[in-house]
């Protein structure tokens, strides 16, 4: 295996704070103003906090948790579990109590830092009898435990910088759970280092690079993009406040990399069309000086004038939001990834993209496809195997070493890859022909009035959508001829996407929910995917009246 021993997280963070102690590093928001830290600033926090772990003598590998939406103290915390020689376990803050608990002691968690909350009650909940813990400074004033000020107060932090080997444990990530318990995929340093060394080459990341961390850090996604990135190269990071804050965040960090998902990319593209008609757009640019004054414009007000790299990823992006923001001068790349590999498996090169497609391997990793169309990894960042569950672990690898994705696709002739759906999802229409629906919800979620879909329809002659409204219509629907206007523009999308599909796959109607599916009741995961059976179940017993309303799109 390749030495990377230099190059390992926390060795690459002491010497950026080395190097550069008084650079700013990261930039907090709070309800009270902004805060910043220096590289020198989050070294001393991270060996106080380190002193008071040691205080507690806990065995070397101890598991401890970490439950708290983004915030600089979060990565605080982590690098004082790593310097103390233990493993970081981080738990979405909007699961349910149930679930708190179960990971908790599947995980075997010996502490926990409970962090930044929408609110406390779950957690609160979920907390097993005794278990001892920190609370962040963006905390609750109702959690329990001690504040992070009050635990460090007096205390000297660790005189030493404490290192780790590349194959020590380094976090536990627990899946999202969209079929089932979460499961605990264990990462080592090396797992999680490897795949930024890569990203950070193929950005050619450096110190002046800014991020945005947004999407939750509990996820592999954004333990990669924020902070392993930013501990690696050094590169600014900043917090986003909250949902209504999110434009101001983006505008203050004017980030140079930011990854997001098609529906939010979607809301931007809609956000312009409020303030200049699509047209009247258009029109400009295509007028050669003004042209680059408007793009400019745009792009600033977004907060994204300085992006050199944009990312998109969880579901494919339409073609058409591609061409629209390749023409304001931001090229859209997709990227493909997993919790079990660290995301380290696919990126569209710039300029080789291909709609449709998420891209090629980073350089080294390999993929290829089972007879069965299930596409088959092998990345540098694959996990050490399931937490605790030796036989899940062996059910998800191959014998020559390829994680099992769980997702069909298909590799192009320049060995770009296509998802076309997910392996378990398949169900069987009445005509004995399988049909595989997420490919047919991504095209029904890039119409805007639409937020999320599911696509149905099991023993069926005909397949059907359920879809959840855009929010931003719902205050709108008692307004004269609404409900009027969206009917006729679902039917005209029912009869688009039934044009892009086989036959067998083609939907009789479109149902328009009126229970809105959220995290809190089982419905989505944290990372907004839906729950497939949960959301079945909310319909079984209406299924037969869809089908007999003989309508093409029926309001529940």
């Amino acid at each position: 295996m390749t030495d990377i021993s230099k190059h390992l997280l926390l060795e690459r963070f002491y010497a950026h704070c080395d190097s550069r102690p008084n650079a700013l590093y990261m930039t907090q928001p709070t309800d009270h103003g902004i805060e910043t830290y220096t590289f020198a600033q989050v070294l001393e926090q991270a060996q106080l906090m380190a002193a008071h772990l040691r205080a507690q003598e806990f065995d070397a590998g101890s598991k401890i948790a970490i439950i708290s939406k983004n915030c600089a103290h979060f990565i605080m915390a982590d690098l004082a579990i790593w310097m103390t020689g233990h493993v970081s376990v981080a738990l979405y803050p909007t699961l349910q109590a149930d679930t708190i608990d179960y990971i908790l002691k599947h995980s075997d968690a010996k502490y926990i830092f409970v962090g930044k909350l929408d609110t406390f009650d779950n957690v609160k909940a979920g907390l097993p009898e005794g278990l001892p813990g920190v609370s962040l400074p963006l905390a609750p004033a109702e959690s329990p435990f001690p504040f992070w000020d009050e635990v460090t107060s007096g205390l000297e932090p660790i005189a030493e910088r404490p290192v780790r080997e590349a194959d020590d444990h380094a976090l536990i990530i627990y899946t999202s759970g969209s079929t089932g318990q979460p499961k605990g995929v264990l990462h080592s340093f090396r797992t999680i280092t490897v795949p930024t060394i890569g990203l950070a080459k193929d950005l050619s990341l450096g110190t002046e690079d800014r991020g945005l961390s947004y999407l939750p850090l509990a996820h592999g996604m954004d333990r990669w993009l924020s902070e392993c990135l930013s501990l690696y190269a050094g590169s600014q990071l900043f917090f986003a406040q909250s949902l209504d804050t999110f434009v101001a965040d983006l505008n203050r960090a004017r980030p140079t990399l930011f990854v997001s998902v098609p529906r939010l990319w979607l809301k931007f593209q809609l956000g312009v069309f409020k303030k200049m008609p699509p047209k009247k757009l258009n029109r400009l640019l295509k007028l050669p000086i003004i042209s680059g004054i408007v793009k400019k414009k745009v792009l600033k007000n977004l907060g994204l004038d300085s992006v050199r790299f944009a990312g998109s990823g969880s579901a494919p992006i339409p073609a058409e939001l591609i061409s629209w923001y390749r023409n304001l001068g931001l090229e859209l790349l997709e990227g493909y990834g997993m919790s079990e590999n660290f995301n380290y498996s696919h990126i569209t090169k710039p300029g080789r993209g291909r709609a449709g497609y998420i891209g090629h391997p980073y350089d080294d990793v390999e993929c290829k496809l089972s007879e069965e169309g299930e596409i088959l990894v092998k990345s540098p960042g694959t996990m050490l195997g399931y937490y605790k569950q030796p036989d899940l672990t062996a059910e998800v690898m191959t014998e020559d070493g390829f994680l099992k994705t769980g997702d069909r696709g298909e590799i192009d002739s320049d060995g770009r890859l296509r998802i076309t759906g997910r392996v378990k999802e398949l169900f069987k229409t009445s005509k004995g022909k399988y049909v595989a629906p997420a490919p047919i919800e991504n095209l029904i979620n890039n119409d805007p009035n639409i937020e999320l879909s599911m696509v149905t329809g099991s023993g069926q002659a005909k397949t059907y959508a359920v879809v959840q409204l855009a929010e931003d219509l719902l205050p709108k629907l008692n307004n004269p001829g609404e409900k009027e206007r969206i009917t006729r523009e679902l039917e005209a999308l029912l009869h688009s996407v039934n044009g892009q599909i086989e036959e067998f796959e083609r939907m009789g109607f479109i149902v328009i929910g009126s229970t809105r599916w959220t995290i809190d009741d089982g419905h989505l995961t944290p990372t907004m995917k839906i729950r497939r059976n949960k959301i079945e179940d909310l319909y079984a017993s209406q299924v037969n009246d869809f089908y007999a309303a003989g309508k093409s799109v029926i309001w529940e």
